[in-house]
């Protein structure tokens, strides 16, 4: 029943929309799957196969109305390096694995959690991710012979000097009038798909004035067959599935952080809202599905979901429409594709990575100076120098410790003064004033959260006031808004050497959830629930009327019978009468 709401008042017009976006996004698919494959280490075709499957299943099984999925720009240094280390059919294997898993993680509903990864993580991989895909064209751009390419940066921009020599000014004349075309035709025909035509009309100079004397597809891959692929299950072994459990759980995260971050932005353009969990097990079944025809890993596309959407498209039949279109185009017209230059694809995905590299989001990160640009830069870095894997890891790690640090500042524990403009306040504000102390009561204010990363403070700020005497320590807690189990564990000290110093711990403002936490560890009968107060007024009531006459006797701020009188007083004004009035009170009997 949610499958046919998303189609819930279709109509002719509503197809004529989704007919019109799908075939725009097609054509724009078609050089971006066959560039995406070829930087990938894999056929093209392949890249069309991708787009055709993945994309058609994305559509009817995620759950995003308007994603469009298939190969992706994010993907390329993570498959490039699978395919050198493990190769191609271990490659079609890691793509099965990362299928299932994004399955299992939409079955037990973590797709929110993948929203949790912090935006200077997400941004300093993709912008190394950038940098990695535009350096890996420099040298189809200028033509160079003789490269090998290597899974590092630093080796794969040591053969591009190497051989700088090499340079073919046909290829590089080529790769410039394609790239002039991607930027020129949006200022004067937006609408029109400028990668696309800009691979034409490169393509065409290149056969009319530089036959034989650049890289075409073909010379480097051979022909593009004219039909899709027969349906082929790769030989999976235990040994390789846990060869390739690393590389496959990379792929299952990079795709379900980019198909959702795609979502997202197809959520901020339409005003709707995507199921994250049912978004991953379509991206799961289509990922298990494709590998099964040759096709490499797939995810939500961005910039061709936004597409999808400015084209028109009211349903997930244009995602549909779109990955048919690519068929046609492999049924109709592959033989041609072949005599595309490797030259003229440079450009297209170095575009791509520009648009991707989110320069301005990164910059925006960096003017802060704030521990957010020291996970961005690390992130970044490690992204280009060793790998993804590593770069998120480390990101992920540095952004919780830095995390924590915050928090763990931002936890105030201090001995305070009653407040003399509270009315409940305002007696224990005059005994207690600077000068003059109280032995008995001890008050303090926390705030912030008490977990793990300030627990321990919290109990030394107090420990070191309190380990020379005992009476009463009153804890005003209304601005703690979180415990976990070390806090409250860090409480429990606290209480249990006021027990054995026979003192008495009050607890005043409590908020819910450090309340919930201690009735389920037992500690507020501990405590002890008449020892703990809604506001503090009551809680110092309560001081007042329980002060150890004994011990009241050696204070230098007030006669024994003083405080004996305070405290068998019955009310506040009863209380500052006698201490303004000045009088000498003798105590109650009963004191």
């Amino acid at each position: 029943m949610k499958w046919m709401g998303r189609y819930a008042g279709y109509n002719a017009s509503a197809f004529r929309k989704d007919l019109l976006s799908g075939l725009i996004v097609g054509i724009i698919a078609i050089p971006l799957g066959m560039a995406f494959a070829i930087a990938s280490g894999v056929k093209p075709e392949y890249g069309l196969y991708t787009t055709v499957i993945a994309g058609i299943l994305i559509s009817l099984l995620g759950g995003s109305r308007f994603q469009i999925g298939g190969p992706t720009g994010a993907f390329i240094p993570i498959l490039f390096a699978i395919v050198m280390q493990y190769g191609y059919e271990n490659l079609l294997i890691a793509g099965i694995m990362a299928g299932f898993m994004l399955v299992l993680m939409g079955l037990f509903r973590l797709g929110a959690l993948i929203k949790f990864i912090p935006r200077p993580v997400t941004i300093g991989f993709t912008a190394g991710i950038a940098v990695i895909i535009f350096s890996g064209q420099i040298a189809n751009f200028l033509g160079l012979r003789g490269i090998e390419k290597h899974e590092d940066f630093w080796s794969n921009m040591k053969e591009i000097v190497m051989h700088i020599s090499t340079v073919n000014i046909y290829s590089l004349l080529t790769a410039g009038s394609c790239l002039a075309v991607i930027l020129l035709v949006p200022r004067f025909a937006p609408k029109v798909p400028a990668s696309l035509v800009g691979l034409i009309l490169s393509t065409v100079i290149a056969a009319l004035f530089f036959e034989g004397q650049v890289t075409t597809i073909g010379s480097s891959f051979g022909a593009i067959p004219s039909s899709l692929p027969q349906f082929h299950v790769p030989e999976i072994t235990w040994e390789r599935i846990m060869n390739l459990l690393q590389p496959a759980f990379v792929i299952a995260m990079l795709g379900g952080i980019e198909s959702l971050l795609s979502a997202v932005v197809a959520d901020g353009m339409t005003g709707s809202r995507h199921n994250s969990n049912r978004e991953l097990i379509g991206q799961g079944i289509a990922n298990m599905v494709t590998p099964l025809f040759g096709g490499i890993p797939a995810t939500g596309a961005i910039a061709r979901t936004a597409t999808n959407i400015k084209s028109g498209a009211m349903s997930p039949l244009s995602g549909v429409i779109h990955g048919v279109v690519v068929l046609l185009v492999i049924v109709l017209f592959a033989p041609y594709a072949s005599h595309i230059p490797l030259a003229s694809m440079a450009p297209v995905l170095m575009m791509v990575a520009w648009n991707m590299s989110g320069r301005r989001s990164f910059m925006q990160v960096m003017k802060t100076r704030t521990s957010d640009s020291l996970v961005l830069i690390i992130t970044f870095l490690l992204t280009v120098f060793t790998s993804l894997t590593t770069a998120v890891e480390v990101g992920l790690i540095l952004a919780v410790l830095l995390f924590v640090k915050r928090m763990s500042e931002m936890l105030k524990v201090a001995k305070v003064l009653p407040d003399p403009d509270h009315k409940h306040e305002k007696v224990m504000a005059y005994m207690v004033r600077e000068g003059h102390d109280c032995p008995q009561i001890n008050l303090y204010t926390i705030e912030g959260p008490l977990f793990f990363g300030a627990a321990d403070r919290f109990e030394k700020s107090v420990m070191d006031s309190i380990h020379r005497r005992s009476g009463i320590l009153l804890l005003r807690m209304g601005k703690v808004p979180f415990m976990d189990t070390t806090g409250e564990s860090n409480l429990a000290h606290v209480v249990k050497h006021m027990e054995r110093s026979r003192g008495t711990v009050l607890l005043s403002g409590i908020q819910a959830q450090p309340l919930e936490m201690i009735k389920k560890t037992g500690l507020i009968e501990r405590i002890n629930p008449d020892h703990m107060f809604e506001h503090t007024g009551e809680a110092i009531n309560y001081a007042l009327a329980h002060l150890d006459d004994q011990k009241c006797k050696g204070c230098k701020h007030f006669a024994f019978h003083e405080c004996a009188a305070l405290s068998s007083a019955g009310t506040d004004s009863e209380r500052m009468s006698m201490l303004k009035s000045g009088k000498r009170v003798e105590a109650n009997s009963s004191m």
